[in-house]
Formats: C-alpha cells, structure tokens, sequence
C-alpha cells in the first residue's frame, strides 16, 4: 500500500524534487516579482477594455467579437492568476499550504489552458468566414455560448485535474521539478496537448494565408473588385503573420521546457528559465488583445470613445459621425465584400 504525504509542507516536496525555495527575497526574485506584476496590470487593463469595448457597442454583437470577448475574458483571467503568483512566489512559497499551492497551480493552468483552446475557436471562426467571402460567420447566438461554455468547461478540467487526484503526493519518485506537487505524467499531457492545439492552429492559419495570397494574385488581373476589399485581404496577411509570429516565440519554448520536465530530462536545466518562459506566456495574454483589437478599426474608433468619454459627450457632432460610419459599413457588408475592421 503506497504512503501518501498530505500533511507534509510544500518544502518537503520541494527538497524531494531539489528545487530550491529561498527564505529570503533574491534580486531576480524582485525583479521577477515587479516585472510580473507590471505585466499583470497591463494584462488586465487592455483586455477589460477590450471586453467593455464589445458590451457597449452593438456592432460587435457577433460570433467573432464574442469569441474575442471571451478570449479577452481568459487574459483578463490570467492576469489576475499570474499576479496571484507573483503575491505567492519566492520566499512566500514556503509558507503555503498544500491546497493554496494546488490553487495557484490550478489558475495558472486554467487561465492558460481557456486562452490556448480560445485561440483555436477563432482560428476555425476566421478560416470559416474567410473561405466562405462572409463579412461574420452564420452561426447562432446559442451556439456561441455552447462553444464558450466548452472552453471553460475544458479549462478547468484540465486546470483541476492535479488537484483532485493527478499529483505525486502518494508517488515522491514521480514528482516534477518544476512543479514539485504536479505528477510529471501530467506535465507532459499538458504539454502535448497545448503543442498539438499549436500544430492545428498553424496548419489553419498557413491554410488562410495561402488562400488569401492566392486570391490576391487572382484580383490583381481584375480589376472589377472593390477597393476596401483588397486593402481587407492584405491587412489579414499581415494580422496572420503576426499571430502565428506571436503565438509561436510566446508559447513554444514553455510547452517544450514542460515536455522536457515531464519526460524527466536529467541533463535539461528546466529550473533556470522556468519564470521566463511563464512570464513569456504571460504576455501573449497581452499581444492578443493588441492583435485581435487594436488591428480593428471599429474597436480602436470604441476604445478613444471609452477613453475620452467627457469629450464625447460633449461634443455635438459625434452621433453624426457614427452614423456615417454604420451607414458605410452596411453598405459594404451588403455588397458581400469584406471591410478593413473584418481582419481579425
């Protein structure tokens, strides 16, 4: 009958996996913590502006703006986990307790885990719209709220897992090194989970790109097409480069330093750059609200309101201008032709 230790201390487990828990604060670890946070804010402020952005503005009421929304929701998630980390990291790791240690853990790989399978929805919404010459996708209301609840729904399943049964505390000789409490059976699930989501997002993404560089070099010979929709099509070249760009340099090196802890790589030294690659995690929360809404000309032209809402309000001329703009981008949906703010 296997012992299990549930009344032992975090440091126990720790000095099992000889990772090494510092009683006192380390100049990396103050620059880890103050860099983390910041990060963290930054995290939390640009996503609930893109979230409030999508609530206020009823052109936004849309699959993909919902799905952004949500991803925006799952950044927004992460921030406060990662910054829930960085107020339990360093010297402070001692002093938690076994179940406050498995929360930690847990937001992280929630958060995480919410953000990566998002990001694979709207890779599928965007190569859907894109070869179908939709403005917006035709599915329903209900069923974007089925979707999103599956997100969640399989983020906590994996962000609780561990929790609740996938650990090592009846198993020391299976213990990670980088998450002392975590079985390395299930880092490497993880890890080859998020890599194989990575995989089919690039291979939906290369499909969109090679389709709409195929489609341009077809409109140059013609020249019936409109102009917005050739300046939509090379606009998304350029926000695909960018998120696979991004997606790749954030995610990858973390995925590849967990597969190599999970398979117990002796010679691989996962410890020294395990806070980097974490906190390069981090940050993609970051780039996707910068790349799936700042890119939007819609969403930049709501955010300046959000921002300046005194001005607009006192300024007669506003209600004008955006009813030009609805007027003109109806118009354009209506002929069938993407607009510049479809290039998410």
């Amino acid at each position: 009958m296997r012992q299990c230790f549930y009344n032992e201390t975090v440091g126990f487990f720790y000095n099992n996996s000889r990772k090494e828990l510092t009683t006192y604060w380390r100049t990396k670890d103050v620059l880890v913590v103050a860099l983390g946070l910041t990060v963290s804010v930054i995290v939390l402020l640009t996503n609930l502006l893109v979230i409030t952005a999508i609530i206020i503005n009823r052109r936004f009421h849309y699959p993909i703006y919902y799905l952004l929304g949500n991803l925006a929701a799952a950044d927004l998630f992460a921030g406060i986990a990662y910054m829930f980390l960085m107020f339990h990291t360093g010297p402070r790791t001692a002093e938690l307790s076994l179940k406050t240690w498995f929360i930690r853990q847990s937001l992280l790989d929630t958060s995480l885990t919410a953000s990566v399978v998002n990001l694979l929805a709207i890779a599928v919404e965007r190569h859907q719209t894109v070869f179908a010459m939709q403005l917006h996708s035709k599915m329903s209301n209900q069923r974007v709220m089925i979707l999103i609840f599956c997100i969640w729904v399989t983020a906590l399943l994996l962000g609780l897992i561990p929790s609740y049964g996938w650990h090592c505390l009846c198993a020391l000789e299976k213990c990670s090194r980088m998450a002392p409490l975590y079985s390395r059976s299930y880092l490497t699930f993880w890890a080859i989970s998020n890599l194989v989501i990575f995989l089919i997002m690039v291979v939906v993404y290369t499909h969109i790109f090679i389709y709409v560089k195929r489609k341009m070099t077809r409109m140059s010979k013609h020249t019936s097409f409109h102009p917005r929709y050739k300046e939509t099509m090379i606009s998304l070249v350029k926000t695909v480069t960018i998120i696979l760009s991004a997606f790749v340099i954030c995610w990858t090196p973390g995925q590849v330093v967990l597969l190599l802890d999970g398979l117990g790589c002796k010679s691989c030294n996962v410890l020294a750059v395990e806070k980097y690659v974490l906190l390069l995690a981090e940050i993609n929360s970051l780039i996707n609200a910068i790349v799936y809404s700042y890119r939007d000309n819609e969403m930049r032209s709501t955010f300046r309101r959000i921002l300046c809402f005194v001005c607009y309000r006192n300024s007669k001329y506003t209600p004008t201008v955006v009813k030009l703009n609805t007027t003109d981008r109806r118009t354009l949906s209506q002929n069938g032709h993407f607009t510049v703010d479809s290039s998410i």
